[in-house]
């Protein structure tokens, strides 16, 4: 197994190839996947990814559906949207549903 480096961490693995950039986004991208996450059934912090998209629980053994990365991203992307709906509505009296 690759040994990673203090400074690159997981991404370490690579060594010079593919440029600074690459190698600073899977490092964080591999840290946030592979970090334990609260589960929304009984909220013990001990979700772990499966595989894509796959999400367990380790304590109560509940699987669910979520983001590739961490399991929180439709919830962050469900409030963007929100907000962003918030800010596209007609100031003034007048409402517009239609």
């Amino acid at each position: 197994m690759a040994k990673g480096t203090e400074k690159m961490g997981s991404a370490g693995r690579m060594g010079a190839r593919y440029g600074v950039v690459v190698r600073k986004l899977t490092r964080d991208i591999e840290k946030i996947e592979r970090s334990k996450f609260e589960c929304p059934t009984c909220h013990h912090a001990s979700v772990k990814r499966k595989a894509s998209g796959i999400w367990e629980c380790r304590h109560c053994d509940a699987k669910f559906a979520a983001g590739s990365y961490a399991p929180t991203i439709k919830s962050i992307t469900t409030k963007e949207l929100e907000m962003a709906k918030e800010r596209e509505k007609p100031e003034g009296g007048v409402k517009n549903d239609l």
